[in-house]
C-alpha cells in the first residue's frame, strides 16, 4: 500500500479514542468528524482490527489522542501528534488517574538507599560496587509519577547536567509533571559527560525506555538504530531525554485500540518469544498467554504483546525487572560491549538461582572490581522474578492486589482499580485483611516489620562476608599470590555477589520471597567463605615460599 495512505490511516485509527472511553465511565460520547471511515484505518494497519473492532474503545475518536488529524486527512505527509500525557486518558479515566497522581508524602525524594537505614548502607556498599556509577547516588523509588524526572535528575545519570528550574523547592511539588516544565539543561549543546564533581553519566537512551514511553513510535524493535526510527539504543541520551516529558504512560499497560492488557517493552517481548524458552514465564503452567504484533508501519519494526487477561507479573515486569541496559564487558575476550550491541537491551527473566549463569552465557559483565579485578553483574530491580513461584504466587495472589487494590470511590460509589502503586502499608484493610482475616492492621505491620528486619540483617551479614573477601584481595595482591588463585577467587567473588546484589536491588523482597531471600543470602555467605580460604591458601604457601 503506498506511503501516504499508510499515514492516512495513522491519524484515522485512533479516531475512535475518546468516546469509547467516556461510554465506559457512562459518560456521552462526541459525535465524529464527518469523513470519519474505520475501514480506511483498517487498510493500512492491519493488525488493529483484530483487537479494535468490537472492544471497549471501539468508537473512541482518533482525534482525542491526537493532535492535528485533520491536517493529516488533507495530506497524509502531515503526521498527527500523538498526546503521550496520561492526563488525556483521565479525561475519561478520572478515579484511576487522580489515584496514579496522588502524592506519597512519607517517600522521601532522593532517599539514598545507601544510608544507615537504607537496604545498602556505606561503606560496605561503595567498596563492594566500586567504582560502578551507582556509588554515585542510589536511591529508592519515588511513585510512577516522578520515575522520568527523578532519573533525569540522578547523579549517576546525566552528570548534573539537568536541574529543576526553582532548586530544591521542586521537592514540594506534587503529582504528574511535565519533566521540562520543571527541569532546564544547564549546558545546552555540550556532549553527555559528567559536569560536576561526584557525578556520572551513566544513563543511556534503553534505560529511558522504562521511565517513559514517549518516544514508543519514533523507537524500532529492541531499540535497533535503523532508518526512520527518530531514537535508538545508540542516540545521544542527553537529546532524547529532552523530547521526553511523561513518565509511566498509561499505555504500557493499557492498549489505546482496544482498552485491553499488553506489555510493550522490547526486552520483555524478546525473553517472552526466545525460542530457548528459559524464562520463568515459558516454565510456569499457569502463564498468561500472549500474542505479539508487529505494528511498524513506518519502515521498522515495532512490537507490542497482547495478554489474555491481566497480569500484573508480565505487566509490572516491563520495568520491576532485571534486565540489562548498559554497555559492558565480554568476560572471555575482555572487549568492550557498547550500545550497538543487542546485549545492552536484554531481559533475562530468570530467579536469582540461574541469572548468574544466564550472563556468563550471555557473555556479558557490567563492571569490573576496582580492588579485586572481577567482572562483576549489577542487578537493577528484580521484583517480577522474586515474586515468581513464592506462597503468595502459587496462592494467585498478584502485584495488583498488594499494591493496586480495588477502591470505593466516596463520593459515587463506583468500584475501581487505584493506581497509586504504592506500599501495601497503605491499604492494609483492602489488601492484608483481605485475605487473613484473623489480623488486624496491626497484626499485618507487625509482620512486615519483623520480616523486613529479618532479611536485612541476612544482608548484613552477606556484606560483612563480601567485605572480608574483598579485603582478602588487597592483601594477596600486596603479596603477589599466583594469578591462578586469584581467578579462582575471582570466580567466587562474582557468585557471592549475584546472591548478595540481587537482594540489594530488588524492593519488597521480604514480603515478595522471604524463603528465597535467606537461602540466598546464606548462600553468598559461604560462597565468600570459600573465597577467603582460596586467598588464606594462597596467601600461606606464599608467605612459605619467602
Amino acid at each position: 500500500m503506498e506511503r501516504k495512505s499508510m499515514f492516512a490511516a495513522a491519524a484515522l485509527a485512533a479516531f475512535f479514542l475518546f468516546s469509547g472511553a467516556a461510554l465506559a465511565q457512562g459518560k456521552k460520547a462526541p459525535a465524529r468528524p464527518a469523513g470519519i471511515d474505520v475501514n480506511t484505518c483498517y487498510g493500512c494497519h492491519a493488525p488493529i482490527p483484530e483487537f479494535h473492532a468490537g472492544s471497549k474503545h471501539k468508537g473512541v475518536s482518533c482525534a482525542s489522542c491526537h493532535d492535528g488529524v485533520d491536517k493529516h486527512l488533507a495530506d497524509s505527509a502531515q503526521r498527527p501528534v500523538t498526546r503521550t500525557d496520561p492526563a488525556n486518558c483521565g479525561g475519561c479515566h478520572k478515579l484511576q488517574f487522580e489515584s496514579f497522581a496522588t502524592m506519597n508524602w512519607n517517600r522521601p525524594a532522593r532517599f539514598e538507599k545507601s544510608q544507615m537505614t537504607g537496604p545498602s548502607p556505606n561503606p560496605a556498599w561503595d567498596k563492594l560496587m566500586m567504582p560502578h556509577g551507582f556509588t554515585r547516588e542510589h536511591n529508592l523509588p519515588r511513585s510512577h509519577a516522578f520515575a522520568l524526572m527523578d532519573q533525569l535528575l540522578i547523579d549517576r545519570a546525566f552528570g548534573g547536567r539537568f536541574q529543576p528550574k526553582i532548586g530544591w523547592q521542586y521537592l514540594a511539588l506534587s503529582g504528574p509533571q511535565k519533566a521540562w516544565e520543571v527541569l532546564e539543561d544547564l549546558y545546552p549543546g555540550q556532549d553527555h559527560k559528567a559536569f560536576k564533581p561526584g557525578t556520572a553519566a551513566a544513563a543511556n537512551p534503553v534505560c529511558l525506555s522504562c521511565k517513559t514511553q514517549d518516544h514508543i513510535l519514533d523507537w524500532a524493535y529492541l531499540g535497533d538504530p535503523v532508518p526512520g526510527a527518530k531514537w535508538s539504543r545508540t542516540s545521544k541520551v542527553n537529546e532524547m531525554a529532552k523530547d521526553m516529558n511523561h513518565a509511566l504512560n498509561c499505555y504500557f499497560c493499557h492498549d489505546p485500540h482496544s482498552a485491553g492488557p499488553r506489555v510493550v517493552r522490547d526486552g520483555l517481548i524478546q525473553a517472552l518469544t526466545r525460542p530457548e524458552k528459559d524464562t520463568l514465564w515459558h516454565k510456569d503452567a499457569r502463564a498468561t498467554k500472549i500474542q505479539v504484533k508487529d505494528l511498524g508501519v513506518r519502515g521498522f519494526t515495532r512490537k507490542i504483546a497482547l495478554l489474555e487477561k491481566y497480569d500484573s507479573k508480565l505487566q509490572c515486569a516491563q520495568c520491576h525487572v532485571e534486565y540489562n541496559c548498559n554497555p559492558g564487558t565480554d568476560p572471555e575476550s575482555g572487549k568492550p560491549i557498547g550500545m550497538a550491541d543487542a546485549r545492552t537491551n536484554h531481559f533475562p527473566m530468570k530467579d536469582v538461582w540461574n541469572i548468574a549463569k544466564h550472563y556468563t552465557d550471555l557473555k556479558f559483565r557490567d563492571f569490573r572490581h576496582a580492588i579485586t579485578g572481577a567482572l562483576l553483574w549489577k542487578s537493577q530491580h528484580p521484583d517480577a522474578e522474586t515474586y515468581w513461584n513464592s506462597k503468595h504466587d502459587k496462592a494467585g495472589v498478584q502485584c495488583q492486589n498488594c499494591h493496586m487494590p480495588k477502591l470505593t470511590d466516596k463520593k459515587t460509589g463506583k468500584r475501581y482499580t487505584s493506581h497509586w502503586q504504592t506500599n501495601p502499608r497503605h491499604y492494609v484493610k483492602e489488601t492484608c485483611l483481605g485475605c487473613h482475616a484473623g489480623w488486624n492492621e496491626k497484626k499485618a505491620l507487625y509482620v512486615m516489620d519483623s520480616l523486613a528486619g529479618h532479611i536485612q540483617g541476612k544482608t548484613r551479614k552477606a556484606e560483612f562476608w563480601l567485605t572480608r573477601l574483598v579485603d582478602k584481595f588487597e592483601e594477596a595482591i600486596g603479596l603477589g599470590v599466583d594469578e591462578a588463585a586469584l581467578k579462582a577467587a575471582r570466580d567466587k567473588h562474582y557468585e557471592a555477589h549475584v546472591h548478595w546484589e540481587w537482594w540489594t536491588s530488588t524492593n519488597g523482597a521480604s514480603m515478595h520471597n522471604p524463603d528465597q531471600a535467606k537461602e540466598s543470602l546464606n548462600r553468598s555467605m559461604a560462597i565468600s567463605q570459600e573465597g577467603i580460604k582460596i586467598l588464606d591458601d594462597a596467601v600461606k604457601s606464599k608467605r612459605a615460599a619467602k
